[in-house]
């Protein structure tokens, strides 16, 4: 959460005035997600401290994962202008939605 938080911050003011809107648009998804799922990870560590031994440990990688390559790509992409970078996204996006159900069905048992 503090990575997305400092982020946010760095986006509202530090490249307000170096990006294009398009582009600045692309770094607040990226740092929604990231606090969406940052938050998520707070559920995961509910779980895990329910039940050790569930999904929930996948949920968390899942999620981690998604960061890393949904909000990350993003961040570089709406900086560098690198477009291919949007190419790896999705991959992100999946690991996020691989996530939910991983917790869902961690937090049913």
């Amino acid at each position: 959460m503090f990575l997305a938080v400092a982020l946010g911050a760095f986006g509202a003011h530090g490249l307000r005035q170096r990006l294009s809107p398009e582009m600045l648009a692309i770094f607040e998804t990226g740092v929604r997600y990231h606090v969406y799922h940052a938050l998520g990870l707070f559920a995961v560590a509910w779980v895990l401290d329910k039940n050790p031994a569930s999904l929930a440990n996948a949920a968390g990688w899942a999620f981690t994962t998604g960061i890393v390559i949904f909000s990350g790509s993003l961040y570089i992409l709406s900086i560098s202008g690198v477009r291919w970078l949007g190419a790896i996204t999705p991959i992100g996006g999946l690991a996020f939605l691989v996530g939910w159900v991983l917790l869902f069905l961690a937090a049913a048992r």
